[in-house]
Protein backbone atom coordinates (compact mmCIF):
# COMPACT_ATOMS: atom_id res chain seq x y z
CA UNK A 1 0.00 0.00 0.00
CA UNK A 2 1.29 3.39 -1.14
CA UNK A 3 1.35 5.60 1.54
CA UNK A 4 0.40 9.54 0.86
CA UNK A 5 3.59 11.67 0.88
CA UNK A 6 5.56 9.79 3.83
CA UNK A 7 8.11 12.12 6.03
CA UNK A 8 9.53 12.83 8.84
CA UNK A 9 7.08 15.34 10.73
CA UNK A 10 8.06 17.91 13.26
CA UNK A 11 6.78 18.10 16.91
CA UNK A 12 3.65 19.25 16.75
CA UNK A 13 0.25 18.89 18.59
CA UNK A 14 -2.80 16.75 16.90
CA UNK A 15 -6.28 15.96 18.27
CA UNK A 16 -8.91 13.49 18.46
CA UNK A 17 -11.60 12.29 20.62
CA UNK A 18 -14.71 10.76 20.97
CA UNK A 19 -17.96 11.30 22.85
CA UNK A 20 -19.29 10.13 26.63
CA UNK A 21 -22.99 9.22 25.83
CA UNK A 22 -25.79 8.06 27.21
CA UNK A 23 -27.63 5.93 24.51
CA UNK A 24 -31.23 4.63 25.80
CA UNK A 25 -32.49 1.82 23.48
CA UNK A 26 -36.50 1.32 23.75
CA UNK A 27 -37.19 -2.74 24.08
CA UNK A 28 -39.51 -2.68 21.72
CA UNK A 29 -37.34 -1.23 18.90
CA UNK A 30 -35.70 -4.01 17.23
CA UNK A 31 -39.13 -5.99 17.11
CA UNK A 32 -39.66 -4.07 13.70
CA UNK A 33 -36.16 -5.51 12.57
CA UNK A 34 -35.73 -8.54 10.47
CA UNK A 35 -32.97 -10.62 11.59
CA UNK A 36 -30.15 -9.18 9.48
CA UNK A 37 -30.73 -6.30 10.37
CA UNK A 38 -31.08 -6.98 14.19
CA UNK A 39 -27.97 -8.45 13.76
CA UNK A 40 -26.44 -5.16 12.16
CA UNK A 41 -28.13 -3.65 14.91
CA UNK A 42 -26.53 -5.58 17.52
CA UNK A 43 -23.22 -5.08 16.54
CA UNK A 44 -23.07 -1.21 15.37
CA UNK A 45 -24.68 -1.32 19.71
CA UNK A 46 -21.60 -3.25 20.78
CA UNK A 47 -19.24 -1.33 18.80
CA UNK A 48 -20.78 2.02 19.82
CA UNK A 49 -20.21 0.92 23.20
CA UNK A 50 -16.65 0.14 23.19
CA UNK A 51 -16.02 3.32 21.27
CA UNK A 52 -18.20 5.51 23.33
CA UNK A 53 -17.04 3.91 27.24
CA UNK A 54 -13.81 5.22 26.18
CA UNK A 55 -13.21 9.56 26.11
CA UNK A 56 -10.73 8.56 23.38
CA UNK A 57 -11.75 6.05 20.91
CA UNK A 58 -11.97 8.01 17.61
CA UNK A 59 -9.37 8.32 15.31
CA UNK A 60 -8.48 11.79 14.11
CA UNK A 61 -6.01 12.68 11.39
CA UNK A 62 -3.40 15.12 12.77
CA UNK A 63 -3.47 18.65 13.86
CA UNK A 64 -1.08 21.33 14.31
CA UNK A 65 0.17 24.12 16.50
CA UNK A 66 1.73 27.44 14.78
CA UNK A 67 3.83 29.47 16.76
CA UNK A 68 2.67 32.84 17.19
CA UNK A 69 -1.32 32.99 18.96
CA UNK A 70 -4.28 35.34 18.05
CA UNK A 71 -7.49 36.46 19.95
CA UNK A 72 -10.60 34.31 19.97
CA UNK A 73 -12.66 37.25 20.43
CA UNK A 74 -13.27 37.89 16.67
CA UNK A 75 -14.79 34.11 17.15
CA UNK A 76 -18.45 33.96 17.12
CA UNK A 77 -20.38 30.18 17.71
CA UNK A 78 -20.45 28.67 14.38
CA UNK A 79 -23.74 27.59 13.47
CA UNK A 80 -24.63 24.05 14.05
CA UNK A 81 -24.82 22.39 11.11
CA UNK A 82 -24.98 21.46 6.89
CA UNK A 83 -28.22 21.48 6.83
CA UNK A 84 -29.54 24.36 9.51
CA UNK A 85 -30.03 27.89 8.92
CA UNK A 86 -27.24 30.50 10.94
CA UNK A 87 -28.09 29.90 14.91
CA UNK A 88 -26.02 32.97 16.49
CA UNK A 89 -24.79 31.16 20.00
CA UNK A 90 -22.80 33.95 21.22
CA UNK A 91 -18.40 33.47 21.30
CA UNK A 92 -17.50 30.15 22.67
CA UNK A 93 -16.03 30.57 26.35
CA UNK A 94 -12.57 30.32 24.64
CA UNK A 95 -9.19 31.74 23.83
CA UNK A 96 -6.38 30.52 21.55
CA UNK A 97 -3.17 31.97 23.60
CA UNK A 98 0.24 30.46 23.43
CA UNK A 99 1.29 27.85 25.35
CA UNK A 100 5.25 27.18 27.29
CA UNK A 101 5.73 24.21 25.43
CA UNK A 102 3.50 23.30 22.58
CA UNK A 103 2.77 26.50 20.09
CA UNK A 104 -1.16 27.73 20.25
CA UNK A 105 -3.23 26.14 22.10
CA UNK A 106 -6.87 26.63 23.52
CA UNK A 107 -7.79 27.83 26.77
CA UNK A 108 -11.40 28.34 28.86
CA UNK A 109 -12.14 31.52 29.82
CA UNK A 110 -15.08 30.72 32.20
CA UNK A 111 -15.68 27.41 34.21
CA UNK A 112 -17.07 24.78 31.40
CA UNK A 113 -19.37 22.10 33.08
CA UNK A 114 -19.00 18.49 32.10
CA UNK A 115 -20.49 17.37 28.83
CA UNK A 116 -21.17 21.23 27.87
CA UNK A 117 -21.16 21.77 24.60
CA UNK A 118 -18.31 23.97 23.80
CA UNK A 119 -18.77 24.88 20.45
CA UNK A 120 -19.23 23.71 17.35
CA UNK A 121 -17.21 24.07 13.97
CA UNK A 122 -18.32 23.46 10.13
CA UNK A 123 -15.46 22.10 7.83
CA UNK A 124 -13.71 24.34 5.46
CA UNK A 125 -13.18 21.11 2.86
CA UNK A 126 -14.92 18.08 2.91
CA UNK A 127 -14.29 14.82 0.65
CA UNK A 128 -15.81 11.89 1.01
CA UNK A 129 -13.99 8.39 0.75
CA UNK A 130 -13.11 6.82 -2.47
CA UNK A 131 -15.55 4.16 -1.56
CA UNK A 132 -18.22 7.08 -0.82
CA UNK A 133 -17.49 8.40 -4.65
CA UNK A 134 -17.88 4.71 -6.34
CA UNK A 135 -21.58 4.25 -4.89
CA UNK A 136 -24.13 6.55 -3.53
CA UNK A 137 -23.38 5.91 0.04
CA UNK A 138 -22.26 9.25 1.44
CA UNK A 139 -23.25 12.94 0.23
CA UNK A 140 -21.13 14.36 -1.91
CA UNK A 141 -20.94 17.76 -0.17
CA UNK A 142 -21.97 17.29 4.19
CA UNK A 143 -20.82 13.49 3.99
CA UNK A 144 -24.25 12.30 5.91
CA UNK A 145 -24.66 8.63 4.76
CA UNK A 146 -27.04 8.13 2.81
CA UNK A 147 -30.29 5.75 3.67
CA UNK A 148 -32.49 3.93 1.77
CA UNK A 149 -35.27 6.62 1.38
CA UNK A 150 -33.13 10.00 1.24
CA UNK A 151 -34.53 11.65 -2.31
CA UNK A 152 -30.77 11.37 -3.25
CA UNK A 153 -30.74 14.70 -5.85
CA UNK A 154 -27.54 13.81 -8.00
CA UNK A 155 -25.66 15.63 -10.37
CA UNK A 156 -23.99 14.22 -13.56
CA UNK A 157 -20.27 14.44 -13.93
CA UNK A 158 -18.63 14.81 -16.98
CA UNK A 159 -17.12 11.60 -16.77
CA UNK A 160 -20.35 9.36 -17.22
CA UNK A 161 -20.63 9.07 -12.92
CA UNK A 162 -22.72 10.85 -10.55
CA UNK A 163 -22.31 13.19 -7.52
CA UNK A 164 -25.05 12.18 -4.65
CA UNK A 165 -26.24 14.64 -2.47
CA UNK A 166 -28.52 14.05 0.96
CA UNK A 167 -30.89 17.02 0.36
CA UNK A 168 -31.51 19.82 -2.09
CA UNK A 169 -29.99 22.17 0.13
CA UNK A 170 -26.79 20.32 0.33
CA UNK A 171 -27.10 20.51 -3.53
CA UNK A 172 -27.14 23.91 -3.92
CA UNK A 173 -24.30 25.04 -1.39
CA UNK A 174 -21.99 22.22 -3.24
CA UNK A 175 -22.15 23.84 -6.40
CA UNK A 176 -19.19 26.12 -5.03
CA UNK A 177 -16.93 23.57 -6.08
CA UNK A 178 -19.63 20.53 -8.47
CA UNK A 179 -20.22 23.90 -11.09
CA UNK A 180 -16.13 23.77 -11.73
CA UNK A 181 -15.57 20.41 -11.24
CA UNK A 182 -18.15 19.37 -14.19
CA UNK A 183 -16.44 21.80 -16.59
CA UNK A 184 -12.79 19.54 -16.83
CA UNK A 185 -12.57 15.44 -17.07
CA UNK A 186 -11.08 14.46 -13.64
CA UNK A 187 -10.49 10.77 -15.22
CA UNK A 188 -6.18 10.58 -15.27
CA UNK A 189 -6.34 13.08 -12.02
CA UNK A 190 -8.77 10.82 -9.98
CA UNK A 191 -7.15 7.52 -11.25
CA UNK A 192 -3.52 8.65 -10.51
CA UNK A 193 -4.54 9.52 -6.84
CA UNK A 194 -6.95 6.75 -6.66
CA UNK A 195 -4.59 3.48 -7.75
CA UNK A 196 -1.99 5.45 -4.95
CA UNK A 197 -4.66 5.48 -2.57
CA UNK A 198 -3.93 9.02 -2.02
CA UNK A 199 -6.67 10.98 -0.31
CA UNK A 200 -5.77 14.60 0.37
CA UNK A 201 -5.02 15.48 -3.98
CA UNK A 202 -8.79 15.18 -3.79
CA UNK A 203 -9.53 17.56 -1.47
CA UNK A 204 -6.79 20.05 -2.49
CA UNK A 205 -8.74 19.46 -5.80
CA UNK A 206 -11.61 20.32 -4.34
CA UNK A 207 -10.13 23.49 -2.67
CA UNK A 208 -8.89 24.84 -6.17
CA UNK A 209 -12.08 24.11 -7.38
CA UNK A 210 -13.49 26.64 -4.84
CA UNK A 211 -11.02 29.35 -5.28
CA UNK A 212 -11.51 29.73 -8.58
CA UNK A 213 -15.26 29.51 -8.21
CA UNK A 214 -15.07 32.60 -5.44
CA UNK A 215 -15.89 30.16 -2.81
CA UNK A 216 -12.55 30.35 -0.92
CA UNK A 217 -9.65 32.56 -1.04
CA UNK A 218 -6.59 31.50 -1.93
CA UNK A 219 -4.93 31.78 1.84
CA UNK A 220 -7.70 30.10 3.39
CA UNK A 221 -5.12 27.68 5.32
CA UNK A 222 -2.59 29.69 5.83
CA UNK A 223 -3.35 30.02 9.39
CA UNK A 224 -2.93 26.42 9.96
CA UNK A 225 0.19 24.87 10.79
CA UNK A 226 2.41 23.26 7.93
CA UNK A 227 3.60 19.64 8.08
CA UNK A 228 7.01 19.53 7.08
CA UNK A 229 7.86 17.86 3.74
CA UNK A 230 11.15 16.37 2.53
CA UNK A 231 12.69 17.42 -0.50
CA UNK A 232 11.80 14.14 -2.08
CA UNK A 233 8.14 14.42 -0.55
CA UNK A 234 7.86 17.48 -2.94
CA UNK A 235 9.29 15.85 -6.04
CA UNK A 236 6.59 13.50 -5.18
CA UNK A 237 4.23 15.52 -5.25
CA UNK A 238 4.42 17.63 -8.42
CA UNK A 239 3.17 14.34 -10.53
CA UNK A 240 -0.27 15.26 -9.06
CA UNK A 241 0.22 19.04 -9.31
CA UNK A 242 1.30 18.78 -12.99
CA UNK A 243 -2.33 16.63 -13.69
CA UNK A 244 -4.22 18.68 -11.69
CA UNK A 245 -2.99 22.23 -13.61
CA UNK A 246 -3.17 20.31 -17.02
CA UNK A 247 -6.80 19.41 -16.18
CA UNK A 248 -7.94 22.97 -15.62
CA UNK A 249 -6.01 23.89 -18.67
CA UNK A 250 -7.49 21.28 -21.03
CA UNK A 251 -10.93 22.30 -20.06
CA UNK A 252 -10.02 25.81 -20.80
CA UNK A 253 -10.45 27.26 -17.41
CA UNK A 254 -9.60 30.90 -18.08
CA UNK A 255 -5.77 31.38 -16.97
CA UNK A 256 -6.48 34.73 -14.93
CA UNK A 257 -8.45 32.58 -12.95
CA UNK A 258 -5.80 29.47 -12.17
CA UNK A 259 -2.81 31.93 -11.85
CA UNK A 260 -3.14 30.94 -7.90
CA UNK A 261 -2.34 27.34 -9.08
CA UNK A 262 1.53 27.11 -8.32
CA UNK A 263 3.65 24.46 -7.32
CA UNK A 264 3.90 26.45 -4.03
CA UNK A 265 0.58 26.97 -3.76
CA UNK A 266 -0.37 23.24 -4.01
CA UNK A 267 2.54 21.93 -1.75
CA UNK A 268 1.44 24.20 0.70
CA UNK A 269 -2.03 23.50 0.42
CA UNK A 270 -1.10 19.58 0.61
CA UNK A 271 1.12 20.61 3.42
CA UNK A 272 -1.28 22.25 5.62
CA UNK A 273 -4.31 19.27 4.89
CA UNK A 274 -2.31 16.76 5.78
CA UNK A 275 -1.58 17.41 9.33
CA UNK A 276 -5.05 19.52 9.55
CA UNK A 277 -7.52 17.23 8.27
CA UNK A 278 -9.65 14.75 10.35
CA UNK A 279 -10.74 11.29 9.42
CA UNK A 280 -14.59 11.75 9.70
CA UNK A 281 -16.23 8.66 11.48
CA UNK A 282 -20.01 9.05 11.90
CA UNK A 283 -21.80 8.19 15.30
CA UNK A 284 -25.43 8.58 13.79
CA UNK A 285 -27.88 10.41 15.06
CA UNK A 286 -31.21 8.63 14.15
CA UNK A 287 -32.43 4.60 14.17
CA UNK A 288 -31.54 3.74 10.57
CA UNK A 289 -28.02 6.01 10.67
CA UNK A 290 -26.64 4.20 13.26
CA UNK A 291 -27.66 0.81 11.52
CA UNK A 292 -26.46 2.43 8.20
CA UNK A 293 -22.92 2.94 10.89
CA UNK A 294 -22.81 -0.20 11.96
CA UNK A 295 -22.95 -1.80 8.64
CA UNK A 296 -19.95 0.17 7.12
CA UNK A 297 -18.30 -0.78 10.32
CA UNK A 298 -18.54 -4.39 9.69
CA UNK A 299 -17.81 -3.99 5.98
CA UNK A 300 -14.84 -2.16 7.22
CA UNK A 301 -16.04 1.40 5.91
CA UNK A 302 -15.93 3.51 8.90
CA UNK A 303 -14.77 6.74 7.52
CA UNK A 304 -17.31 8.52 5.60
CA UNK A 305 -14.50 11.42 4.24
CA UNK A 306 -12.08 13.77 5.14
CA UNK A 307 -12.41 17.45 6.74
CA UNK A 308 -10.35 20.36 7.88
CA UNK A 309 -11.32 22.88 10.01
CA UNK A 310 -10.32 26.40 11.65
CA UNK A 311 -10.80 26.39 15.73
CA UNK A 312 -9.91 22.64 16.30
CA UNK A 313 -7.47 22.75 14.95
CA UNK A 314 -5.46 24.93 17.60
CA UNK A 315 -6.27 22.19 19.98
CA UNK A 316 -3.21 19.99 21.56
CA UNK A 317 -2.79 16.53 22.36
CA UNK A 318 -3.23 14.82 26.33
CA UNK A 319 -3.66 10.97 26.46
CA UNK A 320 -5.95 11.83 29.05
CA UNK A 321 -7.94 14.33 27.13
CA UNK A 322 -10.60 17.03 28.91
CA UNK A 323 -12.52 17.60 25.57
CA UNK A 324 -13.92 15.32 22.43
CA UNK A 325 -14.56 15.88 18.80
CA UNK A 326 -17.72 13.98 18.01
CA UNK A 327 -19.57 14.05 14.51
CA UNK A 328 -23.59 12.75 14.34
CA UNK A 329 -24.63 12.96 11.11
CA UNK A 330 -22.56 15.00 8.83
CA UNK A 331 -19.12 16.57 9.02
CA UNK A 332 -20.12 19.27 11.20
CA UNK A 333 -17.75 18.60 14.31
CA UNK A 334 -19.15 19.20 18.05
CA UNK A 335 -16.46 19.82 20.53
CA UNK A 336 -17.79 18.84 24.04
CA UNK A 337 -16.15 18.50 27.53
CA UNK A 338 -15.36 15.25 29.02
CA UNK A 339 -15.04 16.61 32.64
CA UNK A 340 -15.20 19.91 34.92
CA UNK A 341 -13.06 22.55 32.96
CA UNK A 342 -11.65 25.69 35.37
CA UNK A 343 -11.09 29.70 33.82
CA UNK A 344 -7.79 29.19 32.58
CA UNK A 345 -7.38 25.56 32.30
CA UNK A 346 -6.32 24.45 28.66
CA UNK A 347 -8.57 22.54 26.79
CA UNK A 348 -6.87 19.29 25.28
CA UNK A 349 -8.07 16.33 22.90
CA UNK A 350 -6.55 13.23 22.12
CA UNK A 351 -6.12 11.09 18.83
CA UNK A 352 -5.25 7.86 18.95
CA UNK A 353 -6.57 4.62 20.77
CA UNK A 354 -5.93 5.95 24.47
CA UNK A 355 -6.61 2.34 25.76
CA UNK A 356 -3.07 0.98 24.52
CA UNK A 357 -0.66 1.13 26.90
CA UNK A 358 1.84 4.14 27.46
CA UNK A 359 4.69 2.32 25.80
CA UNK A 360 2.73 1.78 22.68
CA UNK A 361 0.92 5.44 22.38
CA UNK A 362 4.30 6.41 22.99
CA UNK A 363 5.83 4.50 19.92
CA UNK A 364 2.57 5.62 17.81
CA UNK A 365 2.64 9.59 18.96
CA UNK A 366 6.65 9.27 17.69
CA UNK A 367 6.54 7.58 14.67
CA UNK A 368 3.06 8.95 13.47
CA UNK A 369 3.18 12.69 14.41
CA UNK A 370 6.70 12.99 15.33
CA UNK A 371 6.92 14.22 18.86
CA UNK A 372 7.12 12.56 22.40
CA UNK A 373 3.99 13.15 24.71
CA UNK A 374 5.12 14.46 28.47
CA UNK A 375 1.41 14.18 29.73
CA UNK A 376 0.77 13.25 33.43
CA UNK A 377 -0.58 9.71 32.17
CA UNK A 378 2.67 9.23 30.14
CA UNK A 379 5.07 10.32 33.32
CA UNK A 380 2.92 7.94 35.25
CA UNK A 381 3.92 4.85 32.76
CA UNK A 382 -0.35 4.23 32.71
Amino acid sequence: MTTNYSAPLPKLSAEKAAPTLSIILFSNLAVSLDSRALILFSIGMIILRRRLSSDLRQRLANLHHPSHSFSMHAFSQEKDGFNSETTKLGPPPIQVSLTESAGRGVFATRRIGAGELIHTANPLVTHPTQSGLDRPHVCYYCLRRLGKRDGVPVTSARNGGFWYFCSDACKQRAKVFVEMEKRADWSFYDEHCSMRQLKYPFMVKRLACMVISGGASVDCLDVLQPAYLHPLTILEMEEEFELLKATFLKAQIDDKLIAFLTKRWYTGALARLRINSFRIELIGGSYESLLASAAAIVEGEAAVGNAVYMLPSFYNHDCDPNVNILWIENADAKIRAIRDIEAGEELRICYIDASMDCKARQVLLADGFGFQCHCLRCKSGD
